[in-house]
């Protein structure tokens, strides 16, 4: 395969006793794990609440829908950008520290976004905040894995991902009703008092750093890191810029992306300390994990474009019942988070990563031909099979990673856990939004024929379902592939000890 097994043992080795087993026996554990659940909370609080209030702003600030989209597009390119160095810059300095230091970030800039005179301050501070929720998000996942005992790792990822799509449901709800009653700024403020309660709780309750001697401290690629943040910023924006359309910005963004990809990878060849070690992506299992993660992601994110046309344009549905039946995914997704750590920790992350991909594929199998005949059932039905695949999934996927890297990679491979999340996201509302829009054969979707809609959506899920079996195929053949790659190892040893 080019490379011997060894190579990897640095970074993918069994996991070694740490002082975790006996943090996850105190009584502060639960209260630790609690603190992170708030974090991860905040963080999707961030990402869907700002949404619903974007007409308010506009007409606040008289400003156009283009400028106010700055204040959710500031937000997601800070995550998009940063998180995987935040999540190296945890594993180097302390992940307590760095998590102290991104609660505290995300809290003022809460403070500012809230009581902001101008639209530009907001944006500038709605950048502070996604960097605080970039270093939310890297260090959650990371921290969660020394809290809790390995056989429970399952469980406390799962019930993240609970907290992740509870923020997430809860967003727009809570927004609107805090825009009625207390104006758009509420929707800001209401971070602060639950950014300073996950700040004390964790500050009080998580293991404290372990410091390693000045002289075997490594530093942070910051060239790696910059040019990764270029990346990036120019990917996320060549799929997000033109809702949809696809102009020469768009191309050149792209190209640049392309470009910067291509001379990151060689800087890391070469680098002392990289950012990412490129031996990560030679393990069978991790990088396999990235690539499912980000396919499953970007069928998800259909369902959030593609969804609310098809319910209104082609079942005719009012605009607060679509926005009823669009909470379905969510509240499956946190209904299902805490049952899917639990099967994992008992079945096995492999074993179940597969299942929750097979109840994926399958619900969007169904979702490509249900609803023209059964209408609203037939749309609620497969997207509950496609929430509750992507809650097992992506907790199975989730603990694969983090039971199989090694402390001290931790908090990059949390990074990059969720920078291939974020990027299915982006690129499915580009790549699978311009799926239905073509299937449906219009260029204006809001004025298009019922029967167009539907034959939309039936392309786009049909789509969905190669792109999840194909996810399959990967999960699959990285399990023989690790399997093999172990045998060989073994033997290898065998006959090195025969000698």
């Amino acid at each position: 395969m080019g490379y011997n097994d060894s190579m990897l043992k640095p970074i993918i080795a069994p996991r070694e006793e740490t002082v975790t087993g006996t943090q996850a026996k105190t009584p502060s554990a639960k209260w630790a794990l609690t603190s992170l659940s708030l974090s991860m909370l905040l963080s999707s609080l961030g990402t869907s609440s700002a949404n619903v209030a974007l007409p308010t702003l506009a007409q606040a600030f008289s400003a156009s829908f283009q400028e106010v989209q700055w204040i959710v597009l500031a937000y997601l390119l800070a995550i998009t950008t940063l998180i995987v160095s935040v999540g190296r810059l945890g594993d180097i300095t302390g992940r307590k520290f760095l998590l102290l230091t991104g609660l505290s970030l995300f809290t003022a800039a809460s403070v500012i976004c809230g009581t902001t005179p101008t639209l530009w301050l907001l944006i500038v501070a709605r950048m502070m905040q996604g960097l605080g929720a970039a270093i939310m998000m890297a260090l959650t996942m990371a921290l969660a894995g020394e809290t809790v005992p390995e056989e429970k790792t399952g469980s406390a990822m799962g019930l993240l991902g609970t907290m992740s799509a509870v923020g997430t449901a809860l967003g727009p709800s809570l927004g609107g009703v805090l825009i009625v009653g207390l104006g758009w700024r509420a929707i800001f403020l209401i971070n602060v008092p639950l950014g300073i309660l996950a700040l004390l709780l964790a500050h009080r309750h998580l293991p404290v750093d372990r410091r390693e001697p000045k002289s075997q401290r490594t530093e942070l690629d910051m060239l790696g890191s910059l040019l990764l943040a270029l990346t990036l910023g120019a990917y996320a924006l060549a799929m997000t810029i033109g809702h949809g359309s696809f102009s020469l910005l768009n191309g050149s963004l792209l190209v640049a992306a392309v470009g910067g990809g291509g001379l990151f990878l060689r800087i890391e060849a070469r680098a002392s300390s990289p950012l990412i070690r490129l031996a990560l992506f030679r393990a069978p299992m991790l990088s396999a994990s990235l690539a499912m993660s980000t396919l499953v992601s970007t069928v998800v994110m259909a369902t959030l474009v593609v969804g609310p046309f098809y319910l209104s344009r082609s079942l005719g549905l009012e605009a607060a019942l679509v926005g009823l039946v669009m909470t379905t995914g969510p509240l499956v997704a946190a209904l299902t988070g805490v049952p899917s750590g639990r099967v994992v920790d008992r079945f096995g992350a492999q074993r179940m990563t597969v299942v929750g991909l097979m109840g994926m594929a399958a619900g969007s199998l169904m979702l490509s031909m249900l609803p023209a005949t059964l209408g609203i059932a037939g749309y609620i039905a497969p997207l509950v099979f496609i929430t509750a695949g992507y809650a097992l999934f992506q907790t199975a996927n989730n603990t694969a990673v983090m039971k199989e890297v090694q402390p001290d990679q931790r908090g990059v491979m949390s990074g990059l856990l969720n920078l291939s999340r974020n990027l299915g996201l982006i690129t499915g509302s580009s790549v699978m939004g311009a799926v239905f829009s073509i299937a449906s054969a219009t260029t204006d979707i809001q004025t298009a024929k019922a029967e167009s809609v539907a034959s939309g959506m039936r392309t786009t899920f049909a789509v969905a379902a190669i792109l999840i079996v194909i996810a399959l195929v990967i999960a699959v053949g990285s399990r023989f592939l690790s399997r093999l790659t172990s045998a060989t190892h073994r033997t290898q040893e065998d006959v090195h000890d025969s000698k």
